[in-house]
């Protein structure tokens, strides 16, 4: 009985884990970037409803508008639960997508042009949802870790594209417009199955040791998984393979995706109890004080310590890095007490923003127009592929769209990976010569 109540400890434990949560997240996200298979959808279209080049550009620049349309679903974000944010992206994408689908299939009699952008506008713009939910999500989960989070969850939409197009040739269906109805199904079922698991589970202000392994394994995975679906579709390529070798390929990469899963269950069925000490450090969010003004100058320390924590703190032995890090905090607390730590106006760069707030900001109009101006030609080169693969004699589409997607998946990733990587430099004499190595000067790629 004893056991049988200590397993179910461990499972509520495990729902709330943040890892959980972000592979959970990285599920949603591997079927959320159905945009990214408009090259293999709009031959389809095509054939199917006679349209020509200029129409089915149309159809591209409404998808094109209701993938960027993120600031619906960011603003719903802030007065909806996670889960409902899922739902209306479900709504939308199998509304939009379903309609596509009872159109091409003849179920419903052909409808004007500016029905079907309207439908994949709504459809598409379901994806902003599943990406907002899994980004806010993950981000409140892993406020020290947000560009390896983001270049994760990223990358898997990236990749979606490969992901459904494998699973797609491995079903069989009878005719390709069944690969819309499988755009509208397959995310809907995913993500209704994980909307309840998708959520912010808490406030972590400090990296873990454990963090660090948990990423190694996750990138590892990403790298396996990249590496494999490029083999694999070369094989495709170049080698008529049976459907058996084909649903053998999708039944690897699924348990490919599902591989992560490991990292929470070995954190909470295989990890030893969590030092005392180490509680102290968590969020004053997730301690639920009491007195409002004592958790805002709690958070300032926090937020503090991990500005002021030397680099080598964190490859420090557990008892020694804890002792480093009371010291600073008791220290910092001081330094409060007699009023040398004062909040600056406004969120630090790397905290939460409002809108407003973030309109203030050049960082944000900076980031803007870089994607505003970088951005086009990407999507370009994606919603006509399908039409410059048939120009260029290849019938089959998918092959080349699932190429993109993961190149897409790995520059994503690496964005990620790099942007938060740290590169200690040597400090320099007066006369520009080097006196030696400190840690203390660290520069952020």
């Amino acid at each position: 009985m004893n056991m049988q109540l200590q397993w179910h400890e461990k499972f509520k434990v495990l729902i709330n884990n943040r890892w959980l949560v972000l592979v959970c997240a990285t599920w949603v996200q591997s079927c959320a970037g159905v945009g990214y298979l408009f090259g293999s959808i709009s031959p389809v279209i095509k054939s199917a409803m006679g349209y020509d080049q200029r129409q089915v550009a149309f159809l591209g620049v409404a998808k094109d508008l209701g993938d960027s349309v993120g600031f619906v679903a960011g603003s719903l974000c802030e007065v909806l639960p996670i889960w409902v944010i899922l739902l209306i992206g479900v709504v939308q994408n199998f509304v939009g997508y379903g309609l596509v689908w009872l159109v091409i299939a003849g179920v419903l009699p052909a409808l004007p042009l500016w029905v079907l952008c309207l439908a994949l506008f709504v459809g598409t713009n379901g994806e902003t949802y599943f990406n907002t939910a899994a980004l806010v999500s993950c981000v409140q989960n892993f406020p020290k870790s947000r560009g390896p989070v983001v270049g994760i969850l990223k990358g898997f939409a990236g990749l979606s594209g490969a992901i459904l197009t494998q699973i797609y040739l491995m079903i069989n269906f009878p005719n390709e417009s069944s690969l819309i109805f499988m755009v509208a199904v397959g995310p809907t079922i995913v993500v209704i199955a994980l909307m309840f698991i998708v959520r912010p589970v808490g406030g972590h202000k400090q990296v873990k040791p454990s963090d660090n392994s948990s990423f190694f394994f996750t990138y590892s995975v990403c790298l396996i998984l990249a590496i494999y679906l490029l083999a694999v579709l070369v094989i495709e390529d170049l080698v008529d393979v049976s459907q058996a070798i084909i649903t053998l390929f999708a039944v690897i990469l699924i348990l490919l995706i599902l591989l992560p899963v490991i990292i929470p269950i070995r954190l909470v069925f295989f990890s030893g109890p969590r030092p005392p000490a180490e509680d102290s450090l968590l969020s004053e969010a997730q301690k639920q004080e009491a007195c409002k003004s004592e958790q805002d100058v709690n958070e300032i320390i926090l937020s503090e310590v991990e500005d002021e924590k030397p680099p080598e703190v964190d490859s420090l032995p557990a008892s020694e890095r804890q002792k480093r890090i009371a010291h600073l905090q008791a220290k910092l607390f001081q330094a409060a007490a007699e009023g040398a730590v004062r909040r600056r106006k406004g969120p630090r760069r790397g905290e939460d923003f409002t809108l407003m707030q973030a309109l203030r900001k050049a960082d944000f109009w900076l980031i803007f127009f870089s994607l505003v101006l970088a951005s086009g030609s990407g999507l370009t080169v994606i919603d006509n592929f399908g039409q410059i693969c048939e120009s260029l004699g290849y019938n089959d589409t998918t092959k080349y769209v699932s190429m993109i997607s993961v190149w897409n998946f790995l520059g994503r990733v690496g964005g990620g990976y790099f942007s938060e990587l740290k590169i200690c430099l040597p400090k320099t004499s007066d006369n520009g010569c080097c006196s030696g190595y400190h840690g203390n000067w660290t520069f952020l790629l």
